[in-house]
């Protein structure tokens, strides 16, 4: 190439070249800094030894204080993990507890469910023999007395009522009213004391003394025949 052919500009200026071959070559400082700045962040100390290192730095005796707030706030979540461990066991402990309420709640439901059945079942086994002697006292003849089979029929089913608890309501004339117990059907001329019983219409019956039926009677008025 001749010297006619060369860029004046180029020829002109020299320090352009240099700039340009300085462009093109590789960055190996950059390379450099970044190696050193990760070794550096790597070997950095962790915040809480930084914050340390800074207090020491200014203060011995506050960075004491500092060192032994760190360690309370590590102490302490020593123990609120604990406590969280803690409460998820007694979390647990209590979910297994309610089923377990729960299970026992419906076994003694069906238990209660089966002794009623057997006592209606031993009830009824009693009955129905009550209710053979009166079918066989029907059957008699028509001439034939029936009643000491009937009274002897009532007098066994008088016996089951008792073996279950049960007892009549059957107040005597000139007893007292018991509202609780009798059932007042009418006023009635007696020569009972007034407000007294004067007659049972219809007796009543309790079990365990509970009223299963009210006793329906009549009350005196005090006005009898003279």
């Amino acid at each position: 190439m001749s010297e006619d052919s060369v860029d004046p500009d180029r020829k002109a200026d020299p320090d352009a070249d240099r700039a340009e071959e300085t462009a093109d070559a590789p960055d190996e400082t950059a390379d450099e800094t970044t190696t050193n700045g990760d070794a550096a962040a790597a070997d950095a100390p962790s915040t809480d030894e930084a914050l340390a290192a800074r207090v020491a730095a200014y203060d011995e005796e506050l960075a004491a204080d500092v060192e032994s707030l760190q360690r309370r706030v590590s102490d302490l979540e020593s123990e609120l993990d604990a406590s969280n461990e803690q409460v998820e066991d007694l979390s647990s402990r209590l979910k297994r507890t309610q089923a377990d309420f729960q299970n026992y709640k419906k076994r003694a439901k069906n238990k209660q469910e089966q002794i009623r059945e057997r006592a209606t079942e031993d009830f009824v086994g009693r009955v129905v023999a009550v209710r053979d002697n009166l079918v066989r006292a029907l059957e008699q003849d028509e001439d034939a007395d029936i009643r000491p089979g009937v009274e002897s029929t009532l007098e066994e089913f008088d016996r089951i009522l008792s073996s279950e608890n049960v007892a009549t309501i059957d107040p005597e004339p000139g007893a007292d009213v018991d509202p609780t117990r009798h059932e007042v059907m009418m006023r009635v001329d007696s020569d009972q004391p007034e407000g007294t019983v004067a007659d049972v219409y219809q007796p009543g019956y309790e079990m365990a003394e509970k009223v299963i039926r009210e006793a329906q009677v009549t009350v005196s008025t005090g006005d009898g025949d003279e």
